[in-house]
């Protein structure tokens, strides 16, 4: 059976419409700049992807408000966005036909945060700390399922960037399984004190001033990456349904594969290049079919240079154009992977593959043709991306026209 994408919902640092982020996308505007949401003066990184002005009060019913989160709330947004994009009317579908499966990384720390504060107001009973987080990271699903009234499966996956492409291809099999109609993605927004500090924890955040300098995966001036908030909700359906009743279909999903690295001091290569292989075999297409690869893109230089190895080793030293718009929005966690295909299948729409902005000294052992300076035109009609989570996850997807 062909899964295919008809609706897109974005939301973004650079951009709260689906066409919003592409446009900004592909003019180079970014949403990255000083943490605006509490107080980072003491952190040794203050640089964030942060979406301004997001009125949630204006786009919500106020009843919902009192029970959500900011990063249910924009994941919300983003799923009725892809609805509306859609054009299905839901009310004719039946309920257990629905399904909805996010993805989730940190999206839960604000209101977790929230509860530890009630500690040392109303004590320990007012409060349990795992049970509040593990809502949470349900919360996204069962909000929009709740609200759209859909009844089908309904999965959540933890899995940090690559989490993302595998609620996407989680959808697929639900598909397959008989649920005809899905949407799938995820978002991301943990800006409090607490949620911060995890960020840190990693230490791979760059502390770089400077907003242009401070995300330049693949560039010799590397030194780790900008967090973002925001990602994408996308509806997936199987081509038959779809095409029964008109919908404008962006793209099918036509592959994917996730691995899990080797432990650390095993002497056993990274897995990247395998889930690369398996989403190209998945699909049925050898690497020459591939006309643009949307990279993970970490800004670490060590995992840069495992992609760049990945890359070359099965496309051929710069054989394939490769490119990273997260530079723009900063790294979304369960909510990149979402909308890098967002932009993957703008790109198969438009034919243009947007820059990878503000890097410009790629070293030439990368071997990798990275889009720089100006978006480029071409004919594409099939696209790879790629997702890495912390912890040794990697995924890939291809999606195709």
């Amino acid at each position: 059976m062909t899964v295919v994408f008809t609706g897109l919902g974005a939301m973004a640092p650079n951009g709260q419409s689906t066409e919003e982020f592409w446009t900004a996308t592909l003019e180079q505007r970014s949403g990255i700049a000083p943490l605006e949401r509490f107080d980072a003066a003491q952190y040794p990184s203050r640089l964030a992807g942060q979406i301004r002005d997001f009125k949630a009060e204006q786009l919500l019913p106020g009843r919902l408000l009192p029970q959500t989160d900011r990063v249910t709330r924009l994941a919300l947004v983003a799923a009725e966005a892809a609805i509306e994009d859609c054009g299905a009317d839901l009310q004719s579908l039946p309920d257990l036909d629905m399904g909805v499966i996010s993805s989730n990384a940190h999206g839960g720390f604000e209101f977790t945060h929230k509860e530890i504060q009630k500690l040392w107001t109303k004590g320990p009973e007012s409060v349990s700390v795992y049970e509040s987080f593990a809502w949470f990271c349900a919360a996204n699903t069962g909000q929009i399922s709740i609200r759209h009234g859909m009844r089908g499966s309904g999965s959540v996956l933890v899995a940090d960037q690559s989490g993302g492409l595998d609620a996407l291809a989680l959808a697929r099999r639900t598909i397959r399984r008989g649920t005809p109609f899905t949407i799938a993605g995820g978002v991301e927004s943990s800006y409090d004190p607490w949620g911060w500090v995890s960020h840190l924890a990693t230490g791979r955040i760059s502390e770089a001033e400077d907003a242009d300098r401070a995300y330049l995966p693949f560039d010799a001036a590397a030194s780790g990456y900008v967090p973002g908030e925001g990602g994408a909700y996308l509806v997936l359906e199987d081509a038959e349904t779809a095409r029964g009743r008109g919908a404008t279909v962006y793209g099918e999903l036509a592959g994917h594969a996730a691995t899990f690295d080797p432990r650390p001091g095993s002497g056993r290569p990274p897995a990247l290049a395998s889930a690369i292989r398996g989403a190209l075999k998945d699909a049925g297409i050898t690497a020459g079919d591939v006309d643009v690869v949307f990279a993970d893109a970490s800004g670490v230089p060590e995992l840069d240079r495992i992609e760049a190895d990945a890359l070359a080793g099965i496309f051929g030293p710069r054989g394939v154009p490769v490119t990273a718009p997260k530079t723009l929005t900063g790294r979304l966690y369960a909510g990149g992977a979402p909308l890098d295909v967002v932009a993957a299948l703008l790109s198969l729409r438009d034919g243009v593959i947007p820059a990878t902005a503000h890097v410009a000294d790629v070293p030439e052992e990368y071997a990798l043709d990275l889009v720089t300076g100006q978006p480029r035109r071409a004919e594409l009609r099939t696209a790879l991306v790629v997702a890495r989570g912390n912890g040794g996850y990697n995924s890939a997807m291809v999606v195709r026209s």
